[in-house]
């Protein structure tokens, strides 16, 4: 849900601090409350979670869910559905109560799972967001056709789409991850 009235970066935090139980996102200045989602949606994001946290070294990387933020510019702070992060970047954050956990720089890997509710907002107002950021790997699961897509940062700043159906997706980062999509998406 939009809510269409201009707040400042400072008044969104502060939103965001006091109203815990709502997660608000901010979209060129105007909050956007970011609604619950179906079974399938956290079905697909709570294995995903899974399969990284499985692979992933934690002296290295963390994976966030639905809890850490984006921000491009002070107008666009996004929480994407899962992001992956290096742990040199979240140990600054640590020791710091009271504050949002914030990312400016770009991250290895962020995702957003298609809802009815978000889908057309991710792709249309949060995937160019994500790659103005420079984040090297966007993907977009949809957990009723079955399919990810992912957009890679090429070496001049470009992206690369590759869409997938089944068998295994390895990220470009972090190294030496494979997600199985038939787990991915078993009933």
């Amino acid at each position: 849900m939009a809510v269409k009235e201009r707040i400042s970066e400072q008044e969104y935090q502060r939103l965001a601090l006091d109203t815990p139980d709502v997660q608000w996102e901010l979209h060129r200045g105007e909050l956007r409350e970011k609604p619950g989602m179906s079974a399938e949606h956290n079905d697909v994001m709570t294995e995903l979670v899974y399969q990284l946290r499985g692979q992933l070294d934690r002296r290295h990387f963390r994976v966030r869910v639905n809890s850490a933020r984006t921000r491009r510019t002070s107008e666009n702070y996004y929480i994407p559905d899962l992001l992956v992060v290096p742990a040199a970047l979240e140990h600054p954050q640590r020791g710091q109560p009271g504050t949002l956990e914030i990312y400016d720089a770009p991250l290895p890997l962020v995702v957003e799972i298609w809802s009815r509710s978000t889908g057309v907002y991710d792709i249309d107002s949060k995937l160019p967001e994500y790659q103005a950021r420079g984040d090297k790997e966007i993907w977009r699961i949809h957990p009723y056709d079955r399919t990810l897509s992912a957009w890679v940062r090429q070496p001049e700043g470009s992206y690369a789409r590759t869409d997938y159906q089944g068998g295994i997706v390895r990220p470009t980062t972090p190294p030496n991850v494979e997600i199985d999509l038939a787990v991915l998406f078993a009933d």
